[in-house]
């Protein structure tokens, strides 16, 4: 385990060290994260929401920086157990001077409640420029995406990762292609692809109550929920939507690091913006065909998409691009179709719109998502964590 020394006051609310017994204490989970809590319900509250149940979690976000105020935490209780922290930080600081300032917010909020073990549980390197001083029992790396492949990446990524796997005790990769590079670089590395609430999705196969934005859309449906941002192929949906003007496109999500106005605009495209956890069964209950139209390049080279049993859960065929986690887990199900153009997505769709509800595609459904869930999922990342404590 690699352990830095503590300066000064807060070395005396640290974690144990390793020879000591731990703690019958609740260990505290600090969770480093470039994912905002309240923005799209997935990997991070899946899985915090779980280990809530055993560790007093702070789900420690990236700053807001505004306003002339001296810094400080704002702190909310989203579910038991789970502490979301913002640090507010005021205009004009410089780089170090905004790292300085979150070490000392966060070695306060520390100082405030640590009362056994401390975990330390990071979804971005860059994180580790204000905690490397912390000396915790168990540090894990929860490498979700290659994020230094992703638009507007600090150029620091890349070294501050090299940082982290040395520091890390455990490294948990968001799919298997992932883990192929990863496992390489440390020795305790495992593939932990996203998993699935399938209770939440299942509520889909039944006829849910179109949402009032989805109803009026005519039918065929094909639907996509999720992020839109530099992974979505634009040029791929638009030419779909412009070969078969009759099937409507429903796109749920935010748009986010690409221009707005950059997107397709036609009658039988549908952007309903950004919407809740809970609602998304009732969008997709509506869909006759779920769509990932993943764009080939280096930001979806190792991603490992959770929608894709999300999908399945629900009960809605699934027409994908061939990413490569999508075509190793799925595209031998028969649920899962991959297409690589334009053309052989259009004729994919074809043959998925026939199957949605069939007795044949749900067996398909359900054996591709045999034994998956949050709740295995979770229980697999502790047992690493109390081996290691």
């Amino acid at each position: 385990m690699n352990l830095a020394e503590q300066p000064g006051q807060f070395a005396q609310v640290s974690g144990l060290s390793p020879v000591e017994t731990p703690s019958q204490a609740r260990p505290t989970l600090v969770c480093l994260s470039h994912l905002r809590w309240g923005f799209v319900y997935q990997r991070p509250q899946h899985v915090m929401s779980r280990l809530a149940k055993d560790y007093d979690v702070i789900f420690f976000e990236e700053p807001v920086v505004g306003g002339g105020e001296p810094s400080w935490l704002e702190t909310s209780s989203p579910s038991a157990g789970i502490q979301v922290v913002v640090p507010h930080l005021p205009e004009g600081l410089s780089e170090q001077a905004m790292i300085e300032a979150q070490r000392r917010l966060l070695d306060e909020r520390l100082a405030e409640v640590l009362q056994g073990d401390l975990l330390l549980w990071y979804f971005t390197p860059m994180s580790l420029t204000f905690t490397d001083h912390l000396q915790a029992r168990v540090t894990v790396f929860d490498c979700m995406d290659e994020l230094s492949a992703f638009k507007g990446a600090p150029a620091r990524l890349v070294d501050m990762e090299r940082l982290l796997m040395d520091k890390a005790d455990v490294v948990f990769t968001g799919g298997f292609s992932l883990w192929e590079v990863k496992q390489h670089q440390h020795g305790n590395a495992h593939p932990v692809p996203s998993s699935v609430d399938i209770g939440h999705f299942a509520q889909a196969r039944n006829a849910l109550a179109d949402p009032a934005d989805q109803a009026p859309i005519a039918r065929p449906r094909l639907g996509f929920f999720g992020v839109i941002d530099e992974r979505f192929d634009i040029e791929l949906v638009d030419r779909v939507a412009a070969q078969r003007p009759d099937w409507q496109i429903v796109l749920v999500g935010p748009v986010v690091k690409i221009d707005p106005q950059t997107l397709p605009r036609r009658p039988n495209i549908h952007y309903l913006g950004g919407r809740q956890y809970a609602e998304l069964p009732a969008y997709l209950s509506g869909w006759d065909v779920a769509l990932m139209p993943f764009a080939l390049n280096e930001s979806t080279r190792f991603i490992s998409p959770t929608k894709t049993p999300e999908y399945l859960a629900g009960g809605c065929p699934v027409v994908s691009t061939p990413i490569r986690d999508v075509v190793n887990g799925y595209g031998q199900s028969g649920a899962v179709f991959i297409a690589d153009t334009a053309d052989a997505f259009v004729s994919a769709i074809e043959g998925a719109l026939r199957l949605k509800g069939t007795p044949d595609f749900l067996k398909r459904a359900d054996a591709a998502l045999e034994g998956m869930s949050w709740d295995n999922t979770c229980r697999f990342m502790k047992e690493q964590i109390e081996c290691l404590r």
